[in-house]
């Protein structure tokens, strides 16, 4: 399990716990990148939010155990297998006294509750997620709409991709990051409305399935390339690219090679690893003379 970092108040921190896309993989080939399915931390201060309860949940949840919010904020970017499928291992579900929110926001205005008590109840499941200790509370929202979190707003966009998928944005000191992922990319890319939501944002977290050859024959399974995060990020004139939701079968050396590309084509982007953090240091306000 990565060691754990100790939350910044002033800062927004973002911590990858699972980045690849469709199943988990494991082995001596997976080592550098991991091999968990979705699932990123990000931290606006002391507010904690979890963004998809893919494999990746279940070290976060022993990193954080009883010691997590009496609230935990899980927004999911749909319902697909791999963003799911780690919700009834997250250790916080154990505790009596833990309250876990689910968002969904890709089933125009309809809670998660339904779809999930169907995946997580016998014979697929041994048990429901009602049964856990911890109280499983769902909120419905359509992706497009602001989320209120006592002080903190969380923007979201509607995605393309198979049954829908919502993105987020989380802005907080001055700084921004936005989780992008599953997106299909479509013969007018980027779309005006995404271009907006990205706008300016320090970080954006983006589905990097395919390469161009795979994308080729994978046209309508809702997701996307690393070219095509790029021309979004330059289009909105974003600073950094982390490339995400990773294919089960590109191993480390094929991920390294691309993001050697990323990087060269634009500079100080990478591929996100499991474990890997980063902290966005408030910007300093200035003060009117």
């Amino acid at each position: 399990m990565c060691a754990y970092p100790a939350p910044a108040d002033d800062a927004l921190l973002v911590k990858f716990w699972g980045v690849r896309g469709s199943i988990p993989v494991c082995g001596t080939d997976h080592v550098i990148f991991g091999g968990h399915t979705p699932c990123v931390e990000i931290r606006c201060g002391g507010q904690l939010f979890i963004i998809d309860a893919g494999t990746g949940i279940t070290n976060l949840g022993l990193a954080i155990k009883e010691t997590a919010p009496a609230q935990i904020e899980i927004l999911l970017s749909h319902l697909h297998l791999d963003h799911v499928m780690g919700l009834p291992f997250f250790k916080p579900a154990l505790y009596p006294d833990k309250t876990i929110r689910l968002s969904c926001g890709n089933l125009d205005g309809q809670t998660a509750e339904k779809p999930l008590e169907r995946l997580f109840a016998p014979p697929i499941f041994p048990v429901t997620l009602a049964q856990l200790p911890a109280k499983f509370v769902y909120n419905g929202f359509r992706a497009g709409e602001t989320l209120s979190f006592g002080p903190h707003s969380v923007r979201t966009c509607p995605l393309d991709h198979p049954s829908g998928a919502t993105a987020y944005r989380f802005d907080y000191g001055g700084r921004s990051v936005c989780y992008v992922s599953d997106v299909e990319h479509g013969e007018n890319w980027p779309p005006e409305n995404l271009i907006e939501f990205v706008l300016d944002a320090d970080l954006v977290i983006y589905d990097a399935m395919f390469c161009e050859n795979e994308y080729s024959h994978c046209r309508g399974w809702g997701h996307s390339t690393i070219s095509a995060g790029v021309e979004l990020c330059r289009r909105g004139h974003v600073k950094q690219l982390a490339a995400f939701h990773m294919h089960p079968m590109h191993n480390d050396a094929f991920l390294l090679d691309m993001e050697a590309d990323l990087a060269r084509a634009m500079p100080g982007s990478f591929v996100a690893r499991q474990g890997q953090s980063l902290v966005f240091a408030p910007v300093a306000m200035e003060v009117p003379a």
